[in-house]
């Protein structure tokens, strides 16, 4: 059975200043309500979306919306692999990510958005799981990324408050709903 151990803000010695326009974004003291309801609130809005509509950009050079929810996805992943690593007190440092240059080749405009929208949501349902599963002691480990330290607690609230950054920017500069 997994924990229902709640997961409070971190503090700002626990992640790098830049991080802390993610951590605002998620409201409240416990980032696990977060992490299980926005991806469901927000994923029937994805998959009502037209192929069309997923391949537009804002402007010239930006990415589509399709790419958004492959940043998405690939963002989730590195977060939740480093949030593992330390957990685990694995003291390795593990390397930062371009997502500049991952974008252009994650082939998200080539994929349907039903299956990048689905594709998200399963791996929300995975990261609540992982962060339900660390106990106090593992949330409160910290370990070496990008040439920073980062503590487990902090990469829970960043995957939360990363996907709304780009569900903000998405109804923002982008005029879609959810």
């Amino acid at each position: 059975m997994l924990s229902t151990i709640a997961i409070p803000r971190p503090g700002a010695d626990e992640h790098l200043p830049y991080y802390g326009k993610y951590i605002a974004q998620v409201p409240g003291d416990d980032v696990l309500p977060t992490l299980v309801s926005h991806i469901e609130d927000w994923h029937p809005a994805l998959r009502r979306l037209t192929e069309a509509q997923a391949l537009h950009r804002y402007a010239a050079g930006k990415w589509s919306v399709k790419e958004v929810l492959g940043h998405l996805c690939d963002g989730e992943r590195v977060f939740t692999y480093r949030a593992l690593r330390f957990a685990r007190a694995d003291a390795t440092p593990l390397a930062g990510f371009d997502e500049n240059a991952w974008v252009p080749n994650s082939g998200a405009d080539r994929r349907p958005i039903a299956g990048l929208a689905d594709e998200l949501r399963a791996l929300r349902v995975a990261t609540a799981a992982l962060f339900r599963s660390f106990d106090g002691e593992m949330l409160a480990r910290r370990g070496e990324a990008n040439g920073a330290t980062i503590s487990v607690r902090a990469l829970a609230w960043i995957c939360a408050g990363h996907a709304i950054h780009h569900q903000t920017l998405l109804r923002e500069r982008y005029g879609l709903g959810g």
